[in-house]
C-alpha cells in the first residue's frame, strides 16, 4: 500500500524532470540557432560592406584614370570655359567625390594614399608641370594607393 502512494509522486517527478530536460534542450537548440543566424547576418553584412568598398575603390580608380587622361590632354594654354576645361572640370569633380567615398567607406589605411594620389592628379591637371613626365610624377602615388587598396580589400 505504501508503494502505491509513491507511484504518483515518482510519476510527477519524472514528468517534471522530463519537462525540464525538454525545455533545456529546446532552449539550447534555439540559442544555437539564434547564434548561427546572427553569425550568418554578420557575415552577409561584412560581404556587403566589402562589395561596397570594392565599388568605391573602383570608382576612385575610374575617375583617377579619367583625370590622368585629362592631364595628358592638357594644352599649354587653356581658359575657363574652353573645350578642355569642360572635360577637365567634371573629371576632377568626380575624382573629388570618389576620394570622399574612399574616406567614408574604406579602411583608414588607404585614406592618405587616396588623398595624395588625388592631390597629385589635381596638380597635374591644373598646374604647369616641371620637366618630369606625367607618369613619373603620378606613378609613386598611384602605386602606393593601389598596393594599400589591394591589401585592405583582401
Amino acid at each position: 500500500m505504501a508503494g502505491d502512494l509513491w507511484t504518483p509522486v515518482v510519476s510527477m517527478v519524472g514528468v517534471a524532470v522530463g519537462g525540464a530536460l525538454t525545455y533545456l534542450t529546446q532552449r539550447t537548440t534555439q540559442r544555437a540557432a539564434d547564434h548561427a543566424e546572427e553569425q550568418r547576418r554578420a557575415a552577409a553584412l561584412a560581404e556587403e560592406r566589402r562589395a561596397e568598398q570594392i565599388r568605391t575603390v573602383l570608382e576612385f580608380i575610374h575617375f583617377a584614370l579619367e583625370a590622368e587622361g585629362v592631364a595628358h590632354a592638357r594644352p599649354p594654354q587653356w581658359e575657363v570655359g574652353d573645350e578642355w576645361y569642360r572635360t577637365a572640370r567634371p573629371a576632377m569633380d568626380g575624382l573629388r567625390i570618389a576620394e570622399n567615398g574612399v574616406q567614408l567607406l574604406c579602411a583608414p589605411d588607404i585614406h592618405a594614399p587616396a588623398t595624395a594620389y588625388a592631390r597629385a592628379l589635381n596638380q597635374a591637371v591644373w598646374q604647369e608641370g616641371d620637366r618630369t613626365s606625367l607618369a613619373e610624377r603620378l606613378e609613386p602615388f598611384k602605386a602606393e594607393f593601389l598596393a594599400l587598396a589591394r591589401r585592405s580589400l583582401n
